[in-house]
């Protein structure tokens, strides 16, 4: 699904009746896993959870138009791992999905797993949030995430096309440094933190990724409804922006993105080439992702 040309010819035949549908940007299912918090009440879970809905799917995140078809489908899962009174120590798992265009088929944009997630929360108590200022590391984290799946979801139809989002995400990190209790924000605490995420995302570094991004969206998995074997050969060429991120900061956390979002659709879409197009597939994802084995393993057949 083209998404921006959509916009045009959505607004154009709804004109034509004399409404416009408007949408929010995101239909998120926020779930919360308390199994491991024994001992309290279960309400306060449940009432997190619908206000967290809420906050995350009736607010307006840009100045972009979307119709309700086009709302991002994706998902917070909060494990709660301790509570003590109204202070929770969990994590939290993100995913995000995007259309192919002229297919049923919908693909991984997100699925990234951030495991310091602490934050206070008092039942009942309104979400609130302001981009000057962060009063509460829940709504800053949700937010942060939010902006992420933007930056990611425009990336992928326009080159580049979510910097705006990753430099909001950003701001989001330098205001909550100056919080000393709040977790996972600050450098060199972890190389999967939030800091980490969004200093690789807009570092000059990640262009040529954020680059392969678009081309791995627009110009092959959207492609490959038209016409398989050219989508396939612009993904496979396109995936030595990867080898040339691995060259230039071998731990970033934007390989491990990549592999934990992509790598299994990678290897299908090898599968299909020709038995030399997957050897090689092997060999250049072997080197890239060494730990991978398993699941590279259908290359080898």
């Amino acid at each position: 699904m083209v998404r921006r040309i959509q916009k045009i010819m959505i607004a154009i035949v709804l004109l034509s009746f004399g409404f416009l549908v408007k949408a929010q940007e995101l239909n998120a299912k926020i779930t919360i896993n308390s199994d491991k918090v024994q001992g309290s009440s279960k309400q306060i879970f449940t009432t997190l959870e619908n206000a967290l809905m809420e906050f995350v799917n009736n607010k307006k995140w840009t100045s972009a138009t979307f119709s309700v078809n086009e709302r991002i489908d994706c998902s917070m899962n909060i494990i709660v791992n301790e509570r003590t009174d109204d202070s929770f120590k969990a994590e939290i798992q993100v995913q995000a999905r995007r259309p192919v265009y002229n297919s049923s088929y919908s693909t991984t944009l997100l699925n990234f797993r951030d495991r310091q997630f602490d934050f206070d929360y008092v039942e009942f108590q309104p979400l609130e949030y302001s981009e000057n200022t962060l009063e509460s590391n829940l709504t800053a984290t949700i937010v942060f995430y939010i902006y992420i799946i933007l930056g990611l979801d425009f990336d992928s139809f326009s080159p580049m096309g979510g910097t705006s989002f990753f430099q909001q995400a950003m701001q989001i990190v330098n205001l909550a440094q100056s919080q000393p209790s709040w977790n996972g924000w600050k450098p060199f605490d972890s190389s999967r933190n939030r800091h980490a995420l969004v200093t690789a995302l807009t570092e000059n570094v990640a262009e040529g990724f954020r680059n392969m991004w678009y081309t791995y969206y627009r110009k092959g998995l959207d492609e490959m409804a038209a016409n398989a074997d050219r989508g396939r050969t612009t993904i496979i060429s396109d995936l030595l922006a990867l080898k040339e991120l691995k060259s230039a900061r071998p731990t970033s956390v934007l390989l491990s993105l990549f592999s934990d979002a992509k790598l299994d659709e990678v290897v299908a879409i090898y599968s299909e080439a020709t038995n030399q197009e997957k050897q090689e597939g092997y060999k250049f994802l072997s080197d890239i992702y060494p730990t991978e084995s398993t699941r590279l393993e259908p290359l080898k057949k």
